[in-house]
C-alpha cells in the first residue's frame, strides 16, 4: 500500500486521536469514529488487529510507505539498545520531519515537498531527499535563492514563536536561518500517540 493521501481527519477520526498537523483537527473535540449516531461502544480489536492499528498510525503521523517503515523496523531491530526508541529516532532525525519540528513548515507533507524541491541545505549541499537522516554537528539552512520566496520569508518570520526541541539549536538573525543539530531526541521528546513496542511485535510475526 502506498502513501496515504486520502482525507487526513477521517483517519483522526477513525483512531479517535489527532493524527494530522492541523490545530483544528476535529478529533480533539470527538474523539471517536465518525457516523451519525454519535460516540459508540469502541470497536474490539484482536491481537493482530491492535498491532495493525498501531503500526498504520505512525505510518500515517509520518507519512511513510510500507517499505520505508519496515526497513526502519529492521535497522532498529538490529541496533544497539532498545529497538522502540531506535525506531523513533530513526524517524524523529529525518529532514522532512526535521524542518517540521524547527517550524519551516507546518506540516510533514509540506516539509517533504519542500526538500523535493531543492530548497534546503545540510553543510552547505543541497539535499532533495526527506528520508535523509540529520546527525549531530549538521547545519541546515535554505538556499539563498529560495528566501526571496515569500513562504520562506512568512514561515521565518513565525519561527521564533516555536518551542524548539532541545536537541536542536537554532539561529535566526535577519531572516538568515541556521539550524544545528547538537544530538539527539531524548525520551520526553520522542513522538507520542501509538506504541512502538507493540509495533516491533507486528513486524516479529
Amino acid at each position: 500500500m502506498g502513501r496515504y493521501l486520502g482525507p487526513k481527519h477521517k483517519l483522526c477520526r477513525q483512531f479517535g486521536i489527532r493524527l494530522c498537523d492541523s490545530p483544528k483537527c476535529p478529533a480533539v473535540k470527538r474523539p471517536y469514529r465518525p457516523g451519525m449516531h454519535g460516540p459508540k461502544k469502541s470497536q474490539r480489536l484482536s491481537e493482530y488487529g491492535l498491532q495493525l492499528r498501531e503500526k498504520q498510525k505512525a505510518k500515517f503521523l509520518y507519512g511513510l510507505q510500507e517499505k520505508t517503515f519496515r526497513n526502519y523496523i529492521i535497522k532498529a531491530k538490529h541496533s544497539k539498545g532498545d529497538a522502540g526508541q531506535n525506531v523513533m529516532l530513526l524517524l524523529e532525525t529525518r529532514l522532512d520531519n526535521t524542518l517540521y519540528r524547527i517550524g519551516i513548515a507546518k506540516t510533514r507533507r509540506a516539509a517533504r515537498q519542500i526538500v523535493n524541491h531543492g530548497h534546503i541545505l545540510v553543510n552547505k549541499r543541497t539535499i532533495d531527499i526527506p528520508s535523509y537522516h540529520v546527525k549531530a554537528g549538521n547545519v541546515i539552512s535554505i538556499n539563498e535563492s529560495s528566501l526571496k520566496k515569500p513562504f520562506f520569508s512568512d514561515s521565518l518570520k513565525s519561527i521564533d514563536k516555536k518551542r524548539i526541541p532541545s536537541w536542536i539549536s537554532v539561529s535566526n538573525e535577519s531572516g538568515n536561518l541556521k539550524a544545528t543539530i547538537t544530538g539527539k531526541p531524548t525520551e520526553n521528546e520522542l513522538q507520542q500517540g501509538f506504541d512502538t513496542a507493540i509495533i516491533i511485535e507486528f513486524y516479529s510475526r
